[in-house]
């Protein structure tokens, strides 16, 4: 046998795309640690990728779409929610996730994601939470923890902070998760489940910036922030969502807080307009023909 046919691989490398490796993110960084998991979701469930697109718009996190070997779209700032919307709304047979940041989707996306989550698009959200905007030089987000420093905050943070899974399940979100890099098993898990749900569905996965944001709160490297995940998160599987907000270097609570089933918003608009119409309206499956 020949070294070439010797050379182990990597079980996740089908559904990367290899020739743009290395990736961008820094060393320390969790957020190729939730591509990983989210590989192994695809795997796990049996996902059909030719029916699967993903969708991130501007930073770190934002550049999954260019790593995974899907159908992925790579859209402007603040706008990857609205885009799978309208991707979903077209063929609704799509499985469509969006996978981006905290600032991305929180900040100028804050009101796509709670009309999305208020109208039940079915659609599957997850935003990897590094407390900062990594990409352009850590300035504050929604998530930034109080009294935590930012290159905007320089004296330390004191905004009042986002509790998203709170944020998600106000808005009407049907499946709402929370779990941290170092969660690698559970995340995977976490992902499978929320693949195989309908509905609005938000997973927050809390991650290391070593590079920004531990560097300007002394927290130290990649793997102390990973230490301290370990150390600090509390599983509280049905937690009242209101409870779980985050402290700086405080309780980071874990698990999944919210599983409903509530019809989507085709759903409803098919249900709805057929009451309405009667034998006058055909039921909406998406747009036929073809661009």
């Amino acid at each position: 046998m020949s070294t070439e046919e010797k050379k182990p691989t990597n079980p996740i490398e089908p559904l990367l795309r290899m020739e743009r490796m290395p990736h961008i993110w820094c060393p320390g960084c969790g957020i190729g640690t939730t591509v990983n998991c989210f590989a192994r979701a695809l795997e796990d469930t049996k996902t059909d990728l030719d029916k699967t697109a993903l969708v991130s718009g501007i930073g770190c996190t934002g550049r999954v779409a260019g790593y995974l070997k899907l159908d992925s779209f790579h859209t402007t700032h603040g706008r990857p929610i609205p885009f799978a919307t309208g991707l979903k709304l077209a063929n609704p047979k799509l499985n469509v996730v969006v996978y981006s940041g905290d600032g991305d989707l929180f900040a100028i996306g804050g009101n796509h994601f709670i009309h999305a989550a208020r109208r039940n698009i079915d659609i599957l959200v997850i935003c990897v939470n590094n407390y900062t905007y990594g990409m352009t030089g850590g300035q504050l987000t929604p998530t930034t923890p109080y009294s935590a420093i930012a290159s905007t905050a320089p004296y330390g943070n004191f905004e009042k902070t986002f509790n998203l899974p709170y944020l998600a399940e106000s808005c009407g979100a049907a499946f709402v998760a929370r779990w941290t890099s170092y969660h690698v098993r559970q995340t995977a898990k976490c992902m499978a489940e929320a693949l195989g749900k309908k509905g609005f569905r938000f997973i927050e996965i809390i991650s290391p910036c070593p590079t920004l944001y531990q560097r300007r709160n002394k927290l130290g490297d990649g793997l102390a922030f990973m230490k301290y995940l370990k150390e600090n998160s509390v599983r509280k599987d049905d937690a009242q969502t209101k409870d779980v907000g985050l402290d700086f270097q405080g309780e980071i609570t874990v698990g999944k807080f919210v599983d409903r089933e509530m019809p989507t918003f085709l759903d409803d608009m098919n249900r709805r307009l057929s009451e309405t119409m009667g034998d006058k309206y055909e039921k909406y499956e998406g747009i036929k023909t073809k661009i």
